[in-house]
């Protein structure tokens, strides 16, 4: 009876750790209704996440749809019609990466319940740790990415809304709040109370919307890929014991090990396959947009710092920040994930292999073999998501910034 009674709540530990694990995710997408439904989800929480996906298409569409408008028909200077641009293309961008969210619901959960059963199937306390500790990183690089994108763009869109702008309608001068992006007044006047209140509310709620799938994406990518960091960080300790074991030992039983070890070596990289066909044409637009918020955010910077406006250099500095610090966070662990599915051949190769029977060391050459064939994570399938990557994109943003600084004068 005691037997059980451990047993249970060894269970409901692991349970706790696979929630600890992919608690943050659940917040960040759960609001937006991107958390993939799973097998026991009621018919209730089905409706309430279509509703929520409804609201969040219309209000991203809706005002996306005003900025572009804006921008077609009105007659502004460069400086609102790019400003007005860069907020548009957040929209436009955000709601592709929301969209493919959606569309990948099936892959997503699929990760998700692998990442639970991990939790639930693991056997030694020394595997839990590994575990536990790539879980915590994973939390961390979450929270980061949360609080840059979150903090960064809507500490800009709070300035703006705070601040006020003299607009002379007829023979009578309004004092109307100044909206984070500028929407077509021939559709909707905002020169007007309360036109102009609702709209800057419906731009905040907008932009969060926005943020949150931008911030949901991160963050998954992130926990997803530090969980198979602690897949192949176990698995490479397995390695470890077996050789250790089988050496000492010295029993034909001790050697049936080496199916198991192949089996979670193969599932796990099939796991990192998961996550570059989830993930690929999102780092692919996000790479993009990195370049774009570079090209454009920089050169508003300029102009804000030649009329000496400090205070919204300081925001779109802060913007500008923190989309750079994300694209950075996703290469930065996307190599580090690349450099340990290598690793497992080097652990095989560094063990002392030579010291098991010749008829075991052929198995240990195919697990190199296997670890060899990298599982890259690629945006788009084209670029590989590394450091270098990143420091790529950096130079290419700032070498359009440098043309159109040449070309808008």
């Amino acid at each position: 009876m005691s037997k059980k009674i451990a047993n249970t709540e060894a269970t409901a530990e692991l349970v706790d750790y696979s929630d600890y694990s992919l608690q943050l995710n659940r917040w960040f997408l759960k609001p937006i209704g991107a958390w993939p439904a799973g097998p026991t989800s009621s018919k209730g929480e089905k409706l309430v996440s279509l509703a929520l996906k409804i609201v969040c298409y219309v209000l991203m569409v809706s005002v996306g749809t005003l900025c572009f408008l804006h921008i077609i028909l009105e007659h502004e200077s460069i400086y609102v019609k790019l400003k007005t641009t860069a907020g548009l293309s957040h929209w436009i961008t955000s709601s592709v990466t929301y969209t493919t969210l959606l569309l990948r619901s099936k892959d997503i959960r699929y990760c998700l319940d692998q990442i639970e059963s991990d939790w639930q199937t693991v056997a030694q306390e020394k595997h839990q740790e590994v575990m536990l500790q790539n879980a915590k990183f994973g939390r961390y690089v979450a929270t980061l990415c949360a609080a840059f994108m979150q903090g960064g763009v809507m500490s800009f869109c709070f300035v703006q809304a705070l601040s006020t702008e003299e607009i002379l309608v007829g023979n009578e001068t309004k004092t109307v709040h100044a909206l984070p992006c500028t929407v077509y007044k021939g559709l909707v006047n905002t020169d007007e109370e309360p036109t102009n209140a609702i709209v800057l509310y419906v731009e905040i709620v907008s932009i969060f919307i926005a943020n949150s799938s931008t911030v949901g994406t991160f963050s998954l990518a992130a926990v997803l890929a530090a969980h198979a960091c602690g897949q192949l960080g176990v698995l490479m300790v397995r390695i470890t014991d077996f050789v250790d074991a089988s050496r000492e030992q010295k029993k034909p039983k001790a050697f049936r090990e080496i199916g198991l070890i192949v089996e979670h070596h193969l599932k796990t990289l099939n796991f990192v396959s998961c996550i570059e066909k989830v993930m690929n044409r999102i780092y692919f637009l996000e790479l993009f947009r990195c370049m774009l918020v570079i090209c454009l955010l920089g050169y508003l910077i300029l102009m804000d710092l030649a009329v000496r406006n400090y205070e919204s250099v300081a925001t779109l500095v802060t913007c500008t920040i923190s989309v750079c610090f994300n694209i950075f966070i996703m290469c930065y662990i996307s190599e580090v994930l690349t450099e340990q599915c290598r690793k497992v051949g080097d652990v095989v190769y560094m063990s002392n292999w030579y010291y098991l029977p010749d008829k075991m060391i052929p198995d240990l050459i195919f697990v190199i073999a296997r670890a060899s064939i990298v599982v890259d994570i690629t945006a788009g399938k084209v670029i590989h998501m590394s450091v270098d990557t990143f420091g790529q994109v950096m130079k290419t943003g700032f070498a359009y910034l440098n043309v159109m600084r040449q070309m808008v004068r």
